[in-house]
């Protein structure tokens, strides 16, 4: 596969050491006017969702997409889907093997079966509209956490290196998933989310099995059918079809 090239009209930072690339998304975003990837070497305070510890080695791929998304927070949301692409067809180039990565439901990429990114999505903005969108994405290149430090029955972590043999540089996957992720911001803005939905499912994990999908203290279990036209998870359940904004699902 030949070597994917910087898109044109978007910006690239490349740091040593930050808190998070997130949060140094944050602090550069008044003066944010072209979508613009933050890359780090290290991140000291590296985090996921709920504020949950990222692992950050040196090594490891850690980057924060900055940019200005048109519409309200329900369309900036389904940038997270598209971040799930870019890394999923960045990582399938790279590596040559496409086969061996799948998307979990809503933004995870599996390698093998195991956890190897995660994707973290921050707005900035008022009366429901969203002026900056930072996309913070964490993958595993080289290391990946022990199975002790993740939460009981989430999916186990594992790296590229581990599962593949093969060591990617942050700075060439970086390149990669920023041409990947504008060709799917292109499609966005022409044809909307229809395509890009069709092509999520196309790679999506346990599609038509039995999953369980968790909201605080309540527990579904049921089919997973797909995502609809905003993203929602659909669970087919014996009480019903339900459509599901956000959960932790399990496998």
């Amino acid at each position: 596969m030949s070597a994917e090239v910087w898109p044109e009209g978007v910006g690239r930072v490349i740091l040593e050491t930050v808190e998070s690339t997130n949060a140094e998304a944050a602090r550069r975003a008044a003066s944010c006017i072209a979508p613009t990837w933050i890359l780090a070497g290290f991140q000291t305070g590296g985090r996921g969702r709920r504020a949950r510890p990222w692992v950050s080695p040196r090594g490891n791929f850690h980057a924060t997409l900055l940019m200005r998304p048109a519409g309200g927070a329900g369309q900036a949301a389904l940038r997270s889907f598209m971040a799930a692409l870019a890394l999923h067809e960045a990582l399938a180039g790279l590596t040559g093997t496409p086969q061996a990565f799948r998307l979990k439901w809503p933004n995870d990429v599996l390698l093998n079966g195991g956890k190897v990114s995660g994707i973290l999505l921050e707005s900035l903005g008022a009366q429901g509209g969203v002026d900056h969108l930072a996309i913070g994405i964490g993958v595993n290149l080289i290391a990946a956490p022990a199975p002790t430090e993740v939460e009981a029955g989430a999916v186990l972590p594992v790296s590229v290196l581990a599962e593949t043999g093969m060591r990617i540089a942050p700075e060439t996957l970086l390149t990669s998933i920023a041409a990947s992720f504008a060709r799917l911001e292109s499609v966005l803005e022409a044809e909307g989310f229809a395509p890009i939905r069709a092509l999520w499912l196309d790679h999506a994990a346990r599609l038509g099995e039995r999953i369980v999908a968790r909201i605080g203290a309540h527990t579904h279990e049921g089919i997973f059918e797909g995502i609809d036209s905003t993203g929602a998870l659909v669970l087919r359940t014996q009480a019903g079809t339900l459509n599901l904004p956000a959960a932790d699902i399990y496998f």
